[in-house]
């Protein structure tokens, strides 16, 4: 990397350039840190954050039995206890340099409390974080008579992606048709696309050809996001193949939720056991865009995580094989630059003249020592102000410190 000094006036980016003769009200001295512009969180449910053995914990982890410990709670949950947990996670989240995140409420059944709760937080908390809200509909919309409505009652209240879940109706008949039902929605509408797709271990499980093939009917190039994909796991090789074409032509994103698919997918299996991801390392290969999602974040589904998308990135580079000396600096940009382009903020994101002024400083010198040693974000800077500041941690032996970095490195 280059290294440059930045300078920031009312809260975009004036100058980028090496040894800039500028006086700041405040003044950062990164000492050759790596800077990147902040990370991004695709994918996470932050209407269920932070509910963890609420009514019950669930016991065996599975993905089955967090949807029914969330059934019994979800009635009685109202917009203030999902806003209070949900800026909680944004806290957390802002405080490591996540500034953009597409959170997904879930408008299934009777209660609007989520999605009400979602939107009141983009509102309140946009100057410090950019919070997209897509309408998630966690039943699907054909099982239950109303939720199809409950779908387009939440288009109206304003969310700004249309959601889904085909793989879980209760035919693929049904799942057929909720995906061209999300696009005419979407299209009508128009609002972005966010699909949960295939999120199964099941090699039948289609959909995203389907996704691929509407967005190119649609005309919704870059529009549309399928989320966890991890049925690719299960693809065999011709068919793979196939699919990384259609969904280059038809520029649709995927994310990879590596907390949760690490844990769910391959439940049944003996061993050998599928860990059952979508296939990031291929699908980059192919010109697929692809993003990370922290996902779940102390819910039914997942009673770990504290919204860290370096350790998300870590994650699902190791289940991906994205190893390679090129790759781990990829893993860092699927945490960045590929999510601002899966959420479609580029104009507003990068450390360029004119951009909002926002960007993290790492304590590392390098992308590959990011991820090493999951270094801490040492300022987080949001529109030209600091917001989070990080100590790091010092240790010593024997009186004498520890860096954790090989000597002269």
């Amino acid at each position: 990397g280059r290294l440059v000094d930045l300078a920031a006036e009312g809260g975009r980016w004036t100058r980028i350039g090496e040894s800039l003769a500028a006086d700041g009200a405040e003044e950062i001295d990164a000492e050759a840190r790596l800077v990147t512009p902040p990370l991004v969180d695709c994918h996470l449910h932050l209407d269920a954050s932070l509910t963890a053995g609420r009514p019950r914990w669930n016991e065996s982890g599975t993905l089955i039995e967090g949807i029914q410990v969330w059934g019994e709670l979800k009635p009685s949950l109202t917009e203030q206890d999902v806003f209070d947990r949900a800026h909680e996670i944004v806290r957390w989240s802002v405080a490591q340099g996540t500034l953009f995140i597409r959170a997904h409420a879930d408008v299934s059944g009777e209660n609007e409390a989520m999605v009400r709760g979602l939107l009141r937080l983009r509102d309140e908390v946009a100057d410090l974080c950019t919070i997209q809200v897509t309408a998630f509909p966690q039943d699907g919309i054909f099982a239950r008579d109303g939720d199809e409505e409950m779908l387009e009652n939440a288009i109206r209240l304003g969310v700004d992606c249309v959601g889904g879940i085909p793989h879980y109706e209760p035919t693929s008949e049904l799942g057929l048709r909720e995906v061209h039902r999300v696009f005419e929605l979407a299209k009508q509408h128009s609002r972005r696309i966010d699909v949960h797709c295939d999120e199964t271990d099941d090699p039948n499980s289609r959909f995203l050809e389907v996704m691929a093939d509407d967005t190119v009917k649609f005309g919704l190039g870059g529009r549309v996001t399928a989320s966890h994909c991890t049925a690719m796991g299960s693809y065999e090789p011709y068919y793979s193949s196939k699919l990384h074409g259609f969904l280059r032509r038809a520029g649709i994103n995927v994310v990879v939720n590596p907390y949760a698919n690490s844990l769910i997918q391959g439940r049944l299996d003996v061993y050998p056991k599928r860990r059952g991801f979508a296939q990031l390392k291929e699908l980059l290969a192919a010109g697929v865009n692809v993003s990370l999602g922290n996902d779940v974040i102390m819910d039914p589904w997942y009673s770990m995580g504290r919204a860290d998308m370096i350790e998300a990135a870590s994650l699902a580079l190791h289940f991906t094989y994205m190893s390679g000396r090129e790759e781990i600096p990829e893993m860092l940009r699927c945490a960045t630059e590929r999510g601002a382009r899966t959420l479609a903020v580029e104009d507003e994101y990068g450390i360029e003249e004119g951009k909002p002024a926002d960007l993290v400083v790492f304590e590392a010198p390098s992308a590959i020592e990011v991820l090493r040693l999951h270094a801490s974000r040492r300022w987080v800077i949001r529109r030209g102000r600091v917001v989070a500041e990080t100590t790091p941690a010092r240790t010593t032996l024997l009186g004498e410190p520890v860096t954790f970095s090989p000597p002269g490195g």
